[in-house]
């Protein structure tokens, strides 16, 4: 008499999956808003020098206008992790793109400084809710022996987004004295986004499992087994996952037993208090306050660098356009930086690959910093989008994988809303450091972030390969 076996989860029928053309949609889809999301950070850093030049601002003024969007920001993505573990992952992305690409639209029309702050905030409150909520929603439908290198190729698009943002810098910005009203329109294009993400794209199958809606999950499950049933045989064998080893399988049931012997949250909370108390669990502190140490580190020195680049070349002596076609050549190095970390986090694992993207990070920003002539600058400058953005892709790759089902969300948007406290104080330290030292002192400061930050990845945990924790 046969043994029968026991059904697969819905979590492991999902990682054994090919990779097919509902995961490209899925991609895709949030892929292409988060390339909006670059393209309006990128916008600004543009605005600010044609404002700089057109209202004759203040350095701090400047500054103001940058950091009141990554005060939004630090707001959304806490929130955006919190109700998207609450309400689904696909209902929070749509929202939050809608949010901010009303409020870029409406930043075309404004005459002031003050009504530009307000904006500004409105369109960070929606991005920042929206990047770790993409992160979440896309990892949880990626089978597991490639989840990271997707991850990374969802962030690769920022790069798409951010030479987008160059390109409008370069040929709309300085055309007219109104180019960067027109640069602002260019930036409501999510607003139209948000449609088609609400309904074109599934709630993901790990969160409604969760939730007690275990039809809804097995309906688009199935669609996706469906759709890998059409693939060749050997596409699907190549996918075929191995099992665990049974010491790894009994680590992972004796983590849980421990958790659930010590009444933490992470048992599928319900509450945003339990859900923020349980990334904080004796099992979760220590990866806790490794990845907000990432994230602070990372987004002080990148914001710093980046929103501030164009300007520091206008004030150096380059002219706003020539400024602006150094930052294009500059942002384009961001693709191979991507594609590079998309194949190491898989060989090299999570750990090594963001430590290493962020050394390389540190040793650029110095040499950007001290270098004066023309091809120096460019170099260096693609050397440092080149790590720099390598390592956002695996920051965003290994933050959603540290924390089980109930408190994905959560823990990915409180990791995010932290760091951008720093990317509220980069823009505003900037004109103090420059002023203290120059571009040498500024860049050196945003080197040491980079080596912190670099030293807080050992004490992450590396799931290379591993399914998610479905709790």
């Amino acid at each position: 008499m046969g043994i029968m076996s026991e059904p697969r989860s819905i979590a492991e029928r999902l990682d054994d999956l090919p990779f097919t053309r509902k995961h490209r949609r899925v991609l895709t889809g949030s892929g292409i808003g988060w390339a909006l999301d670059a393209m309006d950070v990128g916008l600004i850093s543009f605005i600010i020098a044609a404002l700089t030049q057109q209202w004759g601002i203040s350095s701090g003024e400047a500054g103001l206008i940058a950091s009141i969007g990554f005060l939004g920001m630090a707001i959304g993505a806490s929130l955006g992790g919190l109700l998207a573990d609450r309400f689904g992952r696909r209902q929070v992305f749509a929202i939050t793109l809608l949010i901010y690409g009303i409020a870029t639209g409406a930043s075309a029309l404004v005459g002031g400084v003050a009504v530009l702050l307000v904006l500004r905030f409105f369109v960070g409150l929606g991005l920042g809710a929206e990047l770790p909520v993409a992160s979440t929603y896309v990892s949880e439908f990626a089978p597991a022996r490639i989840r990271g290198r997707i991850i990374v190729i969802l962030e690769a698009f920022w790069a798409v987004g951010w030479t987008a943002a160059a390109l409008i810098g370069y040929f709309v910005v300085p055309a007219s004295d109104d180019g960067w009203r027109w640069a602002f329109a260019l930036g409501a294009i999510p607003a139209v986004w948000a449609l088609v993400v609400r309904w074109a794209l599934p709630e993901s199958p790990r969160w409604l499992g969760g939730h007690g809606r275990a039809a809804e999950a097995e309906v688009i499950v199935a669609s996706f087994e469906a759709e890998a049933a059409k693939l060749p045989a050997a596409t699907i064998q190549a996918a075929a996952t191995p099992a665990p080893p049974a010491h790894a399988q009994a680590a992972e049931k004796a983590s849980g037993a421990d958790s659930a012997a010590a009444g933490t949250a992470a048992a599928r909370p319900t509450a945003s208090a339990s859900r923020l108390a349980g990334i904080w669990s004796r099992e979760l502190r220590g990866r806790t306050l490794a990845i907000w140490i990432v994230w602070f580190c990372v987004n002080f020195a990148y914001y710093g660098a980046f929103i501030w680049i164009p300007s520091i070349l206008v004030d150096a002596g380059f002219s706003l356009v020539r400024s602006f076609g150094f930052t294009l050549i500059i942002t384009l190095a961001q693709l191979p930086g991507y594609a590079v970390a998309a194949w190491l986090i898989e060989v090299w694992g999570r750990r090594l690959t963001l430590s290493v993207f962020l050394i390389g990070s540190a040793v650029s920003a110095i040499l950007f910093g001290t270098v004066h002539a023309e091809g120096a600058i460019i170099a260096t400058g693609m050397a440092l989008s080149f790590f720099n953005l390598g390592a956002w892709g695996a920051l965003y790759a290994v933050t959603p994988e540290l924390y089980p089902t109930s408190l994905r969300g959560t823990g990915a948007g409180s990791a995010a809303g932290f760091g951008r406290i720093a990317s509220i104080i980069a823009p505003l330290t900037v004109p103090l450091l420059l002023a203290a030292g120059g571009s040498g002192l500024t860049f050196g400061v945003f080197s040491i972030f980079f080596v912190v930050a670099a030293a807080a990845t050992w004490g992450l945990v590396d799931r290379k390969g591993q399914a998610l924790d479905d709790r």
